[in-house]
This record gives C-alpha cells, structure tokens and sequence, in this order.
C-alpha cells in the first residue's frame, strides 16, 4: 500500500520522533518501504536576524546538522530498515511538503504535541502538513 515513507524529526526535541519514530519503523518495516528521516535547519539569511550570524554559518550548520542526524538515524533506525536521511532547508512544514512530492512518499508519519491556544491560531507544522501534504499523514502525538 505505501511504497515510501517520511518521517520529519527535530533533532532538538525527542518529542517530535520519540513515538512517530517507531511508528514510522514499523509501517517500513510491514510495507518493505524506504524510510526517508528528514530533519529541517530553518532559513535566517533571508531576514533581518541573518546579518547577526557570521558568514558560513548556515553551511556549518548544516553540515553539522547532517552528522547529527546520520548519528541519529544509526541510534534509532533499525538495520533491516533502508533509511535514506535528508537536511533540509527552509520553512519546516513547506519543506516536509517538497520533499514529500519529490521523494514520491506515499506516507508522511510524524509526531505533534497536544495543541495550546496558540497552535489554534497559527497551526502548528503538523497541522500545517496535514491540511496541505498531498500524501497520507499519519500524526503520532508525543504526549498521549
């Protein structure tokens, strides 16, 4: 039924894949899909808070972001899982959404947490995702 599946992360916060991670393994793992683990560094050159960092620092850091997530992956991917990480960069949601159309995933299984009021008024990612993907979103909450 599904051919690929993506799971975006938040390397900084194991709510965003500490449930979905799983999920998302055991969906690969049924449907002998790749696993596609993407990770989103935000753009800060585009406003007014990019001249603040140093020249090179969003290069730095996502090189490092990609050493962070391929240890990442190693931790919690099994090995009879075929896991392909990406770094992304950009908006989150708009980025899950690009890679999602140009990895041709059928699935998208990632994790949210329980809406405050603020998520009711400006979405959070997930929401954003699920109203938007073009593919089958699975939404694992981290705090159920």
């Amino acid at each position: 039924m599904f051919k690929s599946i993506l799971l975006p992360i938040d390397l900084s916060s194991e709510e965003s894949w500490r449930k979905a991670a799983p999920a998302a393994v055991n969906i690969a793992r049924h449907e002998n899909a790749p696993l596609h683990v993407v990770t989103v560094v935000p753009d800060i050159g585009a406003s007014m808070v990019g001249v603040y960092f140093e020249p090179g620092f969003e290069e730095k850091a996502l090189h490092d972001t990609g050493e962070r997530l391929n240890e990442w992956v190693g931790e919690n991917v099994p090995d009879d899982i075929e896991v392909h990480p990406h770094v992304l960069h950009g908006h989150v949601y708009d980025e899950i959404m690009r890679a999602a159309d140009r990895l041709e995933i059928d699935a998208i299984v990632m994790g949210s947490h329980r809406p405050e009021l603020k998520d009711y008024l400006l979405g959070p990612n997930a929401a954003r995702v699920v109203r938007h993907a073009n593919q089958s979103v699975f939404v694992i909450r981290g705090d159920a």
